[in-house]
């Protein structure tokens, strides 16, 4: 890699990194490039981004938008994205399908240091989707109970 090359590495992750709310390390040392193949697959349709980054430049890139300084050593795999929910959710799975070959190790979420624990317990919070559709069935409930009313009377009627 040219000095010109790892220059443009390290000025596209400055500019993804500072755009993402969200930015996860994963040591992926053992996994086939079939299973990273299927990784970025999952990634790119939820919007998320995947790649494998030279420690020195990730660290070089990660200092100038100013995140948290972390230990960066081995094998590491760069996952970031928008929304903090889908990419965590992405994550696990896929960890926990691969629990030899792959793990989590730190992320930042909105530009802040967390924990493994804190990325698995966002992984079980309901999607920007499904809190959506919860909150439409809340909204639909009174319609949907004066229907099911209007209903049950006039089968009351045409009963009597």
């Amino acid at each position: 890699m040219t000095k010109q090359e790892k220059l443009e590495v390290v000025e596209s992750l400055k500019a993804e990194f500072s755009a993402s709310s969200a930015i996860v390390v994963c040591d992926y040392k053992g996994l086939k490039v079939k299973q990273l193949e299927q990784l970025r697959n999952n990634a790119r349709v939820a919007g998320v981004k995947v790649q494998i980054v030279k420690n020195t430049l990730a660290k070089i890139a990660m200092n100038a938008v100013e995140l948290p300084e972390q230990e960066l050593k081995d094998t590491n795999i760069f996952i970031w994205g928008d929304d903090q929910i889908i990419l965590s959710k992405i994550l696990c799975k896929f960890a926990q399908d691969h629990k030899d070959n792959f793990s989590l190790k730190f992320g930042y979420f909105d530009k802040e240091v967390v924990d493994v624990a804190h990325i698995e317990s966002i992984s079980k919070l309901p999607s920007r989707d499904e809190l959506i559709g919860m909150l439409l069935s809340v909204w639909t409930a009174p319609a949907r109970y004066f229907v099911t009313g209007m209903d049950n009377l006039r089968k009351q009627k045409e009963e009597q």
